[in-house]
């Protein structure tokens, strides 16, 4: 059963309280908590979440917030979703001098002035104001040149909406343009020339974080579990071929077959 917070009133939404917080992650202590999902739980009220001191990951995403004060407090906080809420301020995250990467897409964000809280956070390199997949925005997107408001107020930053800020197109088309040029054929002559090799050594994908992290760590488990539904996905496309060039074999090579 999903563990709730206090019990709103009518037509109010749900108040986080550090039963709701440590019935989801088993901390005894706030300020232990390091990584945080509380998406989709009609929250209204932070509450107690400022009191998680030791706070460095947090999705807040497809709630019903309006303000962010108790974030205010959360000085080692890394990485912030607050997409799809109500917020028409993002003042509070003014003094989250850890932040990097903020999420603030589907909010109520008229104006680029509404950023301005954000200058001083130098570490600050990701921002999304607007996920078209998700169909997700703000106001102050409808504006043409906000994306260029954008990377003059925040010169730091290095993505925007998903698009590098410089160079060409997203950060995953990059990637693959670094691994397309990693597979491009060796100019030297000789049979190895044009032979493909490995990206990663083997065992590499099990290698885990040397130092403990509770985002890289998080990152891990995510990534491996990505990775062994590929397995899978793999398994039952080598089985499902496997059972398809059984059946068109020429007639007569087999009288029945099992699906």
């Amino acid at each position: 059963m999903e563990p709730q917070g206090e019990k709103p009133a009518e037509g109010e939404g749900v108040r986080i309280t550090p039963q709701l917080l440590k019935a989801r992650t088993g901390e005894f202590a706030l300020e232990s908590i390091l990584l945080l999902r509380l998406r989709s739980l009609g929250l209204a009220d932070l509450g107690c979440l400022g009191e998680c001191l030791g706070l460095e990951w947090l999705d807040l995403s497809g709630n019903a917030l309006t303000h962010l004060g108790p974030l205010a407090s959360l000085r080692q906080l890394t990485v912030l979703n607050v997409s799809n809420n109500r917020l028409t301020t993002l003042e509070p995250l003014a003094t989250c001098e850890n932040l990097q990467s903020l999420n603030a897409a589907g909010n109520l964000l008229a104006t680029p002035g509404q950023l301005q809280c954000l200058t001083g956070l130098r570490g600050l390199e990701y921002l999304r104001l607007r996920d078209p997949l998700a169909r997700l925005s703000n106001p102050l997107c409808t504006n043409p040149s906000y994306w260029a408001g954008v990377r003059e107020l925040l010169p730091g930053l290095k993505v925007i909406d998903g698009e590098r800020v410089t160079g060409r197109g997203s950060e995953l088309y990059q990637l693959c343009r670094d691994l397309d040029s990693s597979l491009r054929p060796s100019s030297s002559p000789g049979p190895r020339a044009t032979e493909a090799q490995p990206w990663v050594e083997p065992g590499y994908w099990e290698s885990w974080p040397t130092r403990s992290s509770s985002i890289l760590e998080e990152a891990c488990r995510q990534f491996q579990d990505t990775l062994q539904e590929c397995r899978d996905l793999d398994l039952q496309a080598t089985n499902s071929l496997a059972q398809a060039e059984q059946a068109l074999s020429p007639a007569g090579a087999t009288s029945s077959f099992i699906f």
